[in-house]
């Protein structure tokens, strides 16, 4: 089905656009991503790669595409929500520590070091047009969530 098609590339450039934000605030407003952060990115990459596969598969993988992907995006809203309740607890961090060790090892962050190396603290609200980066990524992974699952749930 068309719609199916045209809605995983508009995810898909939603979620690129999304990284392309985030290395603008990362390079040019010189805010350093934490580790939580950097596992955000990494699931928008993997909605990203979700809607692009499932947008040139047959239309009958539709529901399976978008499953996936609310799947991935529910994630990211986890993952966005443990990150808030690390900025509400400034006792907590996940700053300097065995996930950011992990973290930068992965082939990708050796790779690609400018998106995926972690470098900030997780504590750092860094605001952004009013809100900090973890609850800009809350939102847009909920917007994500709901406008797959909705793709999902329709029938026909």
């Amino acid at each position: 089905m068309k719609s199916s098609k045209s809605l995983f590339l508009s995810v898909a450039l939603l979620c690129i656009a999304l990284l392309g934000v985030a290395l603008y605030l990362q390079i040019v407003e010189e805010m350093m991503p934490c580790p939580l952060c950097i596992i955000q990115r990494y699931i928008f990459v993997v909605i990203a790669i979700i809607c692009i596969i499932f947008a040139f598969l047959p239309p009958g993988s539709a529901k399976l595409g978008t499953g996936l992907g609310t799947l991935a995006a529910l994630g990211g809203i986890a993952t966005a929500g443990w990150h808030l309740w690390v900025q509400a607890h400034p006792g907590t961090s996940c700053g300097i520590d065995p996930l950011e060790t992990s973290l930068n090892t992965i082939p990708t962050a050796t790779l690609f070091p400018t998106l995926f190396k972690a470098d900030g603290l997780c504590a750092n609200p860094y605001p952004f047009l009013g809100l900090s980066i973890p609850q800009w990524s809350l939102i847009w992974f909920a917007i994500i969530a709901i406008v797959l699952a909705r793709r999902m749930l329709k029938r026909g």
